[in-house]
């Protein structure tokens, strides 16, 4: 595919983008970029929504995992699901009651000041690395189609992608991401469903026949219920995605400023649950794509380069498929990339600004200054870690994402779970030890857990572990004369 048309349609996309952008937050306020005012459609939060859970690793990853995992991957998918409706029955309606703009004040309300700050600290690490990996793998796949043909380095790539990403939030926040993240939902479905029809055809038999064979195949295997120890384990995926989702979407300021932008906890409700459903089906068309892609390169004598996340992009831009699959793959893989990296920078600079920064009191101009000069460190800091990613990175994007998130979040998920389940107060100078002893402990543990644990091999069900260490050390600084109610 040659590189002037993918340069062409990388800025056709970000001239709709942009323009998106300007009409729908020009004129908003702080409270219209922390929250949308909450005032969006619940219809329309369900579509960014959609778009929102997707980010460049799921789009490039998962078809890429199919090689090596099947389609195990679905197992977490269906976990995710239930994890979902958790989110949508507990979580929302006690967002919605205590008015919260920030997720992480509910910490301050129910545990005090040292649990908010905790927290607040642990999702700005969480989220900032999780999302600069997202970033990274996007970024490394544009290098590999655009920048490498014009010998321009690595640093100057994401500095780029960071600063459209940084201009096209910077006054908008929320309230344009709600208009953004629904057009990119649409050319995500959009470039799913037309290259995995165009890949198929190229095969040179019917999709359904295709369909049929890849059905038939191992490949296609999506429950693995026969030993314990391996990281496919239905329950180990099962159990970890419910957890997981919990974590990352439920507990994540980035995605629960959408569901909070929405009028009242019923409509936020109704986005959750229809938009959960949507995507698990798209995370299963994903699944899909990447069967047929491996047996195109199976039948065609294709020949794949090292890594499954560059299968996908090196078939969809290749010689040998119509330029019209191209152009999809780069429009799916963009508007995943502008859409993950701008919703982050957005909760990041709402986070650091309200709960780090303490700025929620200050009169209007005070906190528009201080939120903008926020908005552009996130930029820096941004860029500072996809390069160090770049330098150091060994591992398969999606699994570094879930294994980065069972670290950082598992902290969060423990304390937001003490203040949910009991009504005890506990000494709180202590939580932030607790805390960064938690992920401590489990990395020991991890390294170890086939030497102690017969052969037992730890997956993303990390993260459940270190919640609950977190949750008993919490358990261990109770103050046993005083609970309160929330």
């Amino acid at each position: 595919m040659a590189t002037w048309i993918i340069i062409t349609t990388i800025l056709c996309y970000l001239g709709i983008l942009f323009w998106v952008a300007y009409l729908s937050g020009r004129k908003a306020s702080n409270t219209g970029f922390f929250i949308g005012n909450r005032q969006s459609n619940w219809v329309l939060v369900t579509i960014a929504m959609v778009g929102a859970a997707m980010s460049g690793v799921t789009f490039v990853s998962v078809p890429g995992m199919v090689n090596g995992q099947s389609f195990s991957y679905f197992q977490m998918a269906l976990g995710f699901l239930v994890g979902q409706f958790i989110v949508a029955f507990v979580l929302i309606p006690l967002f919605y009651r205590m008015k919260l703009v920030s997720i992480y004040e509910y910490l301050e309300h129910r545990l005090g000041m040292s649990a908010y700050k905790t927290g607040a600290w642990f999702f700005f690490i969480s989220k900032l690395l999780g999302a600069s990996v997202r970033i990274f793998l996007v970024c490394l796949v544009l290098q590999f189609l655009v920048f490498d043909v014009y010998n321009i380095p690595f640093i100057l790539n994401c500095t780029l992608v960071i600063a459209l990403v940084f201009l096209y939030t910077f006054s908008g926040g929320v309230k344009s991401l709600i208009w953004t993240d629904s057009l990119k939902t649409l050319c995500l479905i959009a470039s799913i469903v037309l290259c995995l029809v165009y890949v198929a055809n190229g095969i040179g038999q019917s999709f359904k026949e295709t369909l049929s064979e890849i059905w038939n195949s191992e490949s296609s295997q999506i429950f693995f219920f026969e030993d314990g120890r391996d990281t496919r384990y239905f329950f180990k995926q099962f159990i970890a995605g419910i957890f997981t989702l919990i974590a990352m979407t439920g507990l994540d300021q980035d995605l629960m400023q959408r569901n909070m932008s929405c009028k009242n906890s019923s409509d936020a409700k109704k986005n959750i649950i229809i938009s959960s459903i949507i995507q698990t089906g798209i995370i299963f068309l994903f699944l899909v794509l990447g069967a047929v892609l491996y047996m195109y390169a199976a039948k065609t004598g294709f020949e794949l380069p090292q890594g499954g996340d560059k299968m996908f992009p090196a078939i969809a831009t290749s010689s040998s498929m119509p330029v019209i699959v191209g152009i999809f793959f780069v429009l799916g893989l963009i508007s995943s990339t502008f859409s993950a990296a701008g919703s982050a920078m957005t909760a990041l600079t709402t986070s650091f600004t309200i709960d780090i920064l303490g700025a929620k009191a200050e009169n209007t101009e005070q906190l528009t200054q201080k939120r903008k000069r926020v908005h552009l460190f996130m930029a820096f800091a941004m860029i500072i870690t996809i390069y160090a990613l770049y330098k150091f990175n060994n591992t398969s994007i999606i699994n570094a994402v879930y294994t980065l998130a069972s670290y950082t979040y598992g902290p969060i998920l423990g304390m937001f779970a003490f203040g949910i389940l009991t009504k005890f107060q506990v000494r709180g100078k202590w939580i932030g030890c607790v805390a960064i002893l938690s992920p401590i402990l489990c990395f020991v543990l991890q390294q170890n857990s086939e030497k102690w644990m017969g052969g037992y091999k730890f997956s993303y069900e990390l993260l459940i572990v270190n919640a609950l260490i977190t949750f008993l050390g919490m358990c261990l600084m109770i103050k046993k004369s005083k609970k309160e109610k929330i």
